[in-house]
Parts: C-alpha cells; sequence; structure tokens
C-alpha cells in the first residue's frame, strides 16, 4: 500500500492534463496582474491595525524590524515557490507541487488544508468587510435591519447580507473570466495603496522624534502559561518567548507574519499565466517586496505619530491621527479597509477554487467539479459550489467563531514545499528550469526551520484543530480519493510518459 500512497504524479503528466480541451483554464494573466493579485491580498486589515497592535504589546518602534524578519521568513518560502511555480506551471499550487515530489498522500493531506484554510478566510474577511461597510452606512445614517446585520449580538434570526452578498457577487465575477476578475482587482488594488500611501506621506508629517526613543524597548519576560492557548513549545519544553528587546521583535515577528499570508495564493493562478515560467517568479516576489515596503514604512509612521505605549490596539492608525488633531483619517483609513478586503476575499475565493479544481482533475474529488465553462474557460462548478457554500457560512456564523483561522496550513505548506524542491532537484534534475531557488538545498532547510519555528509558537489549541481536520482529511482519501484517483484508475498510464493520457473519467 506504501508504494501508492506516495507515487508522484509526473510534471510532464500534469502539463498535459491542462491541454484537455474541456480542463483547460484561459492564459490570460501576466506578470503585473499577478503582482497585483499578490499585494491584493497580502494587504487588508493587518496594515491597518497589526502595525500598532503589535507594537504596543510586542515590539515597540522596532516593530518594523519584526516585518522585515518575518518578511525574509516568507522571502525563504517566496524562493522555493518561485521555483515550483515556474517549473510545474499548473493550478493547484502547494497541492500541485506535492504531488510531483512528495507523492499522491502527502499532496491530498496540504490540499484538504489548503481548502478548509481558503474557505475559513474567505468567510472571516467577508464578515470583517460587512463590519467595516456597516459603519460606513451608519455614519452615513442608513441602518440595515438587526436580521440582516449578522449573528453577532443577534436576538434570534441574524443573517450578515452584507457579508453573503459580497461573496455571491465575487463568486460570480470569478465565473465571467480570470481578466475581468485582475481588471477589477487592479482599480481597487490602486484605492488601496493609494489610501496606504496617503496615509504614510500625511502620517510622517506628525511624527515626532522622541517617540523612538527607546527605539528596542527593555525587554518583559512573558509568564508561562499551562492551558491550550500557551504556545505548543512552552508546554513541550517550558519556553516562552518574552516582549521588547531583542527576542521581542522576534516574538513580534511570529505575529506579523500572519499579515503577509497570500502571497502563496499567487502560485494557484500559474496555470492561467501567459508565460509562468517568466512572470510567476516575478509575482511572486513582486508582491512580497511590495508589501514588506508598505508595512515597513506604516509601522515607522504609526510608532513615530504616537508613543507605542499610547496607541490603540483596535484602531492604531486611525487613533493615531485623531491624537495628532486630524481625525477626518479615520474615515478615510476605514475606507481603505473596506476597499482592500475585497480583493482579499476574492483572491481567496480563487485560491480554493483552483485547488479543488486541481483536485478534482487529477480524481481525488468528483471529476464533475474539474470541467470549465465553454465560454469563459473557468472552473465554474466547484466556483459556484463554494461560493454559495462559504456566502452561509459567512451569513450565518459570528465573527467570533471564524476569527480563529487555521494559519497553521500556511506554514504547514511552506515546509512541504520547500522539502519539494529538494526532492524534486534530486529525482528529477532534468527538468527545464526558469527559475533556480539559490543555495539549494541550504536555503530550503533554513525555510523549513524557519516556518516550523513560527507553527511551534501557535497556541496549542491551534495544533489540535489542525490535527482533527487532517484526520478527517486522512479518513476520506481512504474512503474516496485514492481508488478514484487517475493514478489509480491509469497508473501505468500516467507513469510512463510515452504513453497516452489517461481518459476522463
Amino acid at each position: 500500500m506504501s508504494s501508492t500512497l506516495f507515487r508522484t504524479k509526473k510534471v510532464e503528466q500534469s502539463i498535459r492534463d491542462t491541454e484537455e480541451p474541456e480542463h483547460a483554464l484561459k492564459k490570460s494573466l501576466s506578470a503585473l496582474d499577478l503582482t497585483v493579485f499578490g499585494v491584493g491580498v497580502i494587504i487588508g486589515t493587518g496594515i491597518f491595525v497589526l502595525t500598532g497592535t503589535v507594537a504596543k504589546n510586542n515590539a515597540g518602534p522596532a516593530v518594523a524590524l519584526a516585518f522585515v524578519v518575518a518578511g525574509v521568513v516568507c522571502a525563504l518560502a517566496a524562493l522555493c515557490y518561485a521555483e515550483f511555480a515556474s517549473t510545474v506551471p499548473v493550478a493547484g499550487s502547494a497541492y500541485t507541487f506535492s504531488y510531483a515530489s512528495l507523492g499522491e498522500l502527502p499532496a491530498w493531506i496540504i490540499g484538504w488544508d489548503l481548502v478548509l484554510e481558503f474557505a475559513l478566510g474567505t468567510a472571516v474577511v467577508a464578515v470583517g468587510w460587512s463590519g467595516y461597510v456597516a459603519s460606513l452606512l451608519a455614519d452615513a445614517g442608513w441602518h440595515l435591519p438587526a436580521e440582516l446585520g449578522g449573528r453577532d449580538g443577534a436576538q434570534g434570526f441574524g443573517f450578515d447580507i452584507l457579508a453573503a452578498g459580497l461573496v455571491l457577487v465575487l463568486t460570480g465575477i470569478l465565473v465571467l473570466g480570470m481578466k475581468l476578475s485582475a481588471r477589477i482587482t487592479s482599480i481597487v488594488v490602486a484605492i488601496k495603496v493609494a489610501v496606504v500611501l496617503i496615509v504614510i506621506i500625511a502620517g510622517a508629517f506628525f511624527i515626532t522624534g522622541s517617540n523612538y526613543d527607546p527605539f528596542i524597548p527593555e525587554s518583559q519576560p512573558v509568564p508561562a502559561g499551562g492551558d491550550l492557548r500557551a504556545p505548543l513549545i512552552q508546554l513541550m519544553v517550558g519556553w516562552a518567548p518574552s516582549n521588547f528587546g531583542v527576542m521581542g521583535i522576534f516574538t513580534a515577528a511570529s505575529v506579523v507574519f500572519f499579515a503577509f499570508i497570500g502571497f502563496d495564493v499567487v502560485a494557484t493562478a500559474a496555470e492561467e499565466t501567459r508565460n509562468p515560467q517568466r512572470d510567476m517568479p516575478r509575482g511572486i516576489l513582486g508582491s512580497l517586496v511590495v508589501c514588506t515596503v508598505l508595512y515597513v514604512a506604516v509601522s515607522i509612521v504609526v510608532t513615530g505619530m504616537q508613543n507605542y505605549k499610547d496607541l490603540s490596539v483596535t484602531a492604531p492608525l486611525a487613533e493615531a491621527f485623531k491624537a495628532v488633531g486630524h481625525p477626518w483619517y479615520a474615515g478615510l483609513i476605514s475606507f481603505g479597509a473596506a476597499v482592500g478586503l475585497t480583493t482579499v476575499c476574492m483572491i481567496l475565493l480563487l485560491g480554493q477554487t483552483r485547488v479543488f479544481f486541481a483536485m478534482s482533475r487529477d480524481g481525488l474529488l468528483p471529476r464533475f467539479f474539474s470541467h470549465v465553462h465553454p465560454r469563459f474557460k473557468t472552473p465554474h462548478r466547484p466556483t459556484i459550489l463554494l461560493g454559495v457554500i462559504i456566502a452561509i457560512v459567512a451569513g450565518f456564523t459570528p465573527l467570533s467563531e471564524l476569527a480563529e483561522l487555521v494559519n497553521i496550513g500556511t506554514l504547514f505548506a511552506f515546509v512541504v514545499v520547500a522539502i519539494g524542491v529538494v526532492i524534486l532537484r534530486r529525482t528529477r534534475p532534468d527538468l527545464p528550469r526558469a527559475f533556480h531557488t539559490p543555495w539549494v538545498p541550504v536555503l530550503p532547510i533554513v525555510s523549513v526551520c524557519a516556518s516550523l519555528w513560527l507553527m511551534l509558537n501557535l497556541p496549542a489549541e491551534t495544533w489540535i484543530r489542525f490535527g482533527g481536520w487532517m484526520l478527517l482529511g486522512v479518513v476520506v482519501y481512504f474512503l474516496y480519493s485514492r481508488t478514484h484517483s487517475r493514478l489509480a484508475r491509469g497508473e501505468s498510464e500516467a507513469g510512463d510518459d510515452s504513453s497516452p493520457r489517461p481518459p476522463a473519467v
């Protein structure tokens, strides 16, 4: 059985599958489109909220260095993603990369993980967007009925009509085509980045140099905890992180890391890129660089405008502008956050549907979902199914129950991709690689260690939820996916590059 669990799908076979007319996605994206997608999904409420929160609680003005550390960790993973995405330009991101290097069961596990992560992420973002829009409407004198304002605090029936409506509208846009999605994303990202730049430039005029003294506050140890909300490494070896000081920068980095989550979604669009060998590395690395620069600039501005001890943990930028006598910017920041969340929601939904589509094309999920629309050349069936499900989840589920997103899944994907680069270099050195991850295997090993370190700093209860979902995924794999896999039904054809493609089932 072990030979079937770790059977790999040849890269050539994955690429040939993308050429089947009824399963082929339309190639319409450029490097600029990919960069815009990356910036669109990475920059969300984190840039408006997380910067001040971490500065006050973990690092002080040195939060700027924490963003640099987190950016470096993501860059290590991004270099591995760039090689894979340019070598295996197929939808599915870490799932497809794992299938080519580690085998079917590891690929299924990471695909199963990504589907949940993107689904919960989309729902969380949609509910957060609803809150911003409802607040802006209330400022304008328009109030939604209590029954349609969401489940949080609702008495009796409650449905978040704004969150559900957003998901359904974005679902329709994704069905109509990737180029339309890219154009809308470009417009929205331009507005969002403009708001961020206005905040940076305007805030720079209100910086007080004394607020940076000390730049790295004196270290403060964190009391050890013993419940499931404590970091796993603390429960394992008794080590507890510290706030402030040099080690506080690394503690802060483990928190602000999650503001970078999303650049890996760019890799899910590899199959829809006109020149993936050239443009995928540019899109992945370009979006990461742009966002790191913006995060560092915002953190420098907000800690310079107001002493880190006085920063708000809910709306630090807005409160900082109020503190210097310019409350008008608070409304602009809320508008920028609302606009920004629109693209985050769209691109997370895009990533999920592409992973689902790739898994169904391989037979690990029903092949019914692997057919593309005859006119729009988009995976309309999984897009509609997942869009409706997520709209219902976002409409009926309180934000408090959605907020703890399983971020561990992204770090797990980073680990898998880094290991996969090393394995594929050894097993298939003959593959043409438009982009080479430098210093293999040293850089991938460092990437794995950095990701595992951040994973160990996550709460133990997050590991328990992750383990439960993975266990359910293994059950589904053995009950359905292992026997319905295209490799299982036509393993001799899939394992021989000279043989014809296995028939669609």
